[in-house]
């Protein structure tokens, strides 16, 4: 009986890697190689890689929603009643603010009655200087929070320039002002394009 002598299994052949410009299926020059990928992927990129080139939020959309100018299309265009308000609630914080420092000012060059006291003053005002000028700002930058904290400063500006107009001089000179730009933010503020502008109501409503 002659014995059937059991075959090796011959080893797989290992394609050496191409190298670069050789052509490892042997195509005719110049046409170019087409890259396989694995079963149902056409493009090994992950689809959230700002890279991907089907990914509508990709490297387009991530430069327009992260700029300037994406943040302004998603807030849209400032109203000019906005502006308006924004700027005299800065103007009110600066005024304030130019108020404290004389103060303080005062403390150290004058010689006041009681100087813990003027120091205290004087730093209060600087404190309450913050308020209006944040508030300001938000309004400017359109942020929804910001409508209450102006409105609020507006509400104290009133009364406060009803006292100034008791007194005299520099004071009592200052009292029309400020009542007219308290009245003034009031009027751009309390409306219900501001409202939709800064958020406070949807924009379809």
């Amino acid at each position: 009986m002659q014995r059937n002598r059991a075959r090796a299994p011959s080893p797989r052949r290992r394609h050496a890697p191409a190298r670069p410009g050789r052509n490892p299926v042997g195509l005719p020059p110049g046409r170019p190689v087409s890259r396989r990928y694995p079963d149902g992927v056409s493009d090994p990129t992950p689809p959230d890689d700002p890279r991907h080139p089907h990914d509508p939020a990709g490297a387009d959309g991530a430069r327009d929603s992260g700029g300037p100018a994406g943040r302004a299309a998603e807030t849209g265009p400032r109203p000019r009643r906005i502006a308006v308000a924004a700027a005299l609630t800065l103007l009110q914080g600066i005024v304030i603010a130019a108020l404290g420092v004389i103060m303080l000012v005062l403390v150290f060059t004058g010689t006041p009655d009681n100087a813990v006291q003027a120091l205290t003053g004087g730093v209060t005002v600087l404190l309450l200087a913050l308020f209006p000028l944040l508030a300001g700002r938000g309004l400017w930058l359109l942020r929804r929070w910001s409508r209450g904290p102006s409105v609020i400063v507006q509400l104290l500006a009133l009364p406060t320039a009803w006292q100034l107009w008791g007194m005299e001089g520099v004071w009592q000179a200052s009292a029309p002002p400020l009542a007219a730009v308290a009245l003034v933010v009031l009027g751009c503020l309390m409306n219900s394009v501001a409202a939709e502008a800064l958020g406070a109501v949807p924009r379809d409503a």
